[in-house]
């Protein structure tokens, strides 16, 4: 009886270790961290409106994303890495740091702590092949910490570039005609000027047909991704020299005494260069009393 009871507490006993084993094992963990990391990944990523290789359908796809990240100017080097890496480019970038405070503390006599807080923010436009748009976003995400919103569009202008290149057709045909009018009829001036002013305004409308195609053609060539990245707040410290009160540099009483016998000094010849400069009117002035007791008083 004893010998079973101990079998049964040994059991007991092995079916906890082994599903403690279980809990905490490492292969498990790391499974969910991949699978945390793969949801992260996927939650901002699109394959809406993808295009079928013999579809008619054209589309523009944009993307506009706001997240934060946990430093924003390694993450704006590894999205720049990353537009490069599948054929892409930036077109604007604004990376920027906005002070919210700032206090300077003395705490020493010639030191001074500077305690400032600030946040990184970066808004980054890139353009990637539309084929890779996904992908690029998917490696995007790997920057995440928070996703405040994300906007994906695709804009089909199939229909668009049809009618671009009927006009276009259409404008073609009317500006020979015009032309072998010009060659053919014209005789008159008045006629003549009338025809080449319908020929450039057919030239000019066949001219825009052609560059908006180009334009819808280089948007649906290439994605345009509009990325706003920001950090939590910084706090920078730093301390720095003090700046000294300019009393500290007051000389002593010696030689200021010094200097106060130099300054009446100059005063005085100062006073006598002026007085001398006024020897005529002294003159006069001496003159006309010596006159005045001689001749006058009596």
């Amino acid at each position: 009886m004893k010998t079973i009871a101990n079998l049964g507490l040994t059991s007991l006993v092995l079916i906890l270790l082994f599903f403690s084993c279980k809990k905490f094992d490492p292969a498990t963990s790391e499974s969910l961290e991949d699978q945390k990391t793969t949801t992260d990944s996927t939650a901002i990523s699109s394959s809406a409106a993808v295009e079928k290789k013999d579809g008619k359908q054209k589309f523009i796809r944009t993307a506009d994303i706001k997240f934060k990240v946990k430093n924003v100017v390694k993450s704006t080097y590894a999205i720049e890495n990353t537009t490069q890496k599948f054929g892409g480019f930036v077109t604007y970038t604004s990376l920027q740091s906005t002070i919210r405070d700032q206090v300077k503390t003395k705490i020493s006599p010639d030191s001074t702590l500077e305690t400032t807080k600030y946040t990184v923010q970066n808004d980054i436009t890139i353009r990637v092949p539309n084929t890779q748009l996904d992908t690029v976003i998917k490696i995007i995400a790997k920057q995440i910490d928070f996703l405040d919103f994300r906007l994906i569009k695709a804009d089909d202008v199939s229909l668009k570039l049809l009618s671009n290149q009927l006009s276009q057709k259409r404008n073609t045909v009317t500006q020979k005609r015009v032309e072998k009018a010009i060659d053919t009829k014209g005789k008159k001036i008045n006629d003549v000027m009338e025809a080449e002013n319908a020929l450039a305004n057919q030239k000019e409308a066949n001219d825009n047909s052609i560059i908006e195609n180009l334009s819808l053609e280089d948007q649906i060539n290439f994605s345009t991704i509009t990325l706003q990245l920001y950090q939590n707040e910084t706090i920078k410290q730093e301390i720095m020299a003090s700046e000294k009160d300019s009393d500290a540099y007051k000389p002593n009483l010696g030689i200021q005494i010094i200097d106060s016998l130099k300054n009446g000094w100059y005063i005085l010849e100062t006073i006598f260069v002026f007085l001398i400069n006024l020897w005529p009117f002294l003159l006069i002035g001496f003159g006309g009393f010596f006159l005045y007791k001689k001749y006058f008083k009596k």
